[in-house]
């Protein structure tokens, strides 16, 4: 098999992302077919329950697909979901080779598409891309291989590392760019996942609110309550909307219409089990949450290893020492002791600095 161009293969990623706010809980692919040098079909998966990226990329070729490369940001899907396979799709339509840049670990398929493919007489190959196509899909593969969702933790904080006064106000820290950058991280992840604590002191709504999430049918993401004891009222503007509701709780409680509880364990100390309650989101189907959360979630989540990225919004203010800070970590006695972050990226949303950081050590 003659080298693969990457060029359509970031073609493809491109594609792939315009799906970012819309896919949940489906993987966000692009599919480009390339005939002679010269790209024949393109498009993307939209919405789950839709055609997947490879019909929309065939559609647009017809007849010009027979023989041509197909570039695929994930494996073709071999299995009958909610739509046909895609394999049996690139098949029919005589495509020539098919290059993929990720292997899908799904149960369905992991595999299968690429054995049914090869059982045609079509070449296949992975692995083009691969990291960026695995950053781009994070949240579905977090899921999968590691059943648990991916967790992004949202802060925003002062320059001198305080969320809120001491009296609790906290609206507003960060400018209106900051604020509507935090929606579109709402629309990305699918979820929000915050505490009892966040919402009987701000009672939030938690949903995307910019004008272009309805123009370009955004999926408006889902709100998860972790609340121990029950304590969160059935009138929290949270529980608002026609959306997917999660009341993650040790306490028996009587649910608003449309909100789903779930029981889940505390842990040894009498907090609910973040792993256990990760784990059963990843049964819902969540691929992605961003927590949005106060200082005692915030230390909970880092100190269990449950946070794969920071995404922090530092105003150019000081609020002082009486303010409150930013996640409840256990004092160290040892620098050595530190929780390692990697700097990912860091950009000035009007007057404030957002900046992305990892776990040190930790693939997207």
């Amino acid at each position: 098999m003659s080298a693969p161009d990457p060029s359509y293969m970031r073609r493809a990623l491109a594609l792939a992302a315009r799906g970012k706010c819309t896919t949940q809980p489906n993987p966000r692919v692009g599919c480009v077919l390339v005939r002679d040098g010269e790209i024949v079909g393109e498009g993307w998966h939209q919405r789950a329950g839709e055609a997947h990226a490879e019909v929309f990329a065939l559609r647009m070729a017809g007849e010009r697909a027979r023989g041509a490369d197909a570039y695929v940001t994930l494996e073709p899907c071999a299995h009958h979901g909610r739509t046909p396979p895609c394999a049996d799709a690139l098949i029919a339509a005589g495509v020539g080779r098919v290059f993929a840049a990720v292997g899908d670990p799904f149960e369905q398929v992991a595999g299968a598409g690429f054995a049914k493919l090869r059982a045609a007489g079509i070449p296949c190959q992975a692995g083009l891309l691969e990291a960026e196509a695995r950053a781009l899909s994070r949240g579905f593969l977090s899921r999968i291989e590691r059943r648990r969702p991916f967790v992004t933790l949202k802060l925003a904080m002062s320059l001198d590392g305080r969320t809120a006064m001491a009296s609790g106000e906290s609206r507003w820290i960060t400018g209106p760019a900051a604020r509507a950058d935090v929606h579109r991280l709402r629309a990305e992840a699918g979820a929000v996942l915050t505490s009892s604590d966040t919402v009987l002191a701000d009672d939030p709504e938690l949903s995307v609110r910019l004008p272009e999430a309805e123009a370009e049918g955004w999926r408006q993401p889902d709100r998860i309550v972790l609340d121990s004891c029950g304590r969160v009222p059935a009138s929290a503007r949270v529980w608002h909307g026609a959306v997917r509701r999660f009341w993650l709780t040790a306490a028996a409680v009587q649910a608003p219409a449309g909100v789903e509880v779930a029981t889940v364990p505390l842990d040894g100390d009498d907090r609910l089990s973040l792993p256990a309650a990760l784990a059963w989101l990843a049964t819902r189907d969540v691929n992605e949450v961003l927590a949005e959360c106060g200082p005692k979630l915030a230390g909970s989540l880092l100190r269990a290893g449950l946070v794969d990225e920071l995404v922090v919004y530092a105003a150019p203010k000081l609020l002082g020492s009486a303010a409150r800070g930013l996640a409840e970590l256990p004092g160290l006695e040892r620098l050595a002791d530190h929780i390692a972050l990697q700097f990912i990226s860091a950009e000035l949303l009007g007057p404030d600095l957002k900046i992305t950081a990892r776990i040190a050590g930790r693939n997207g």
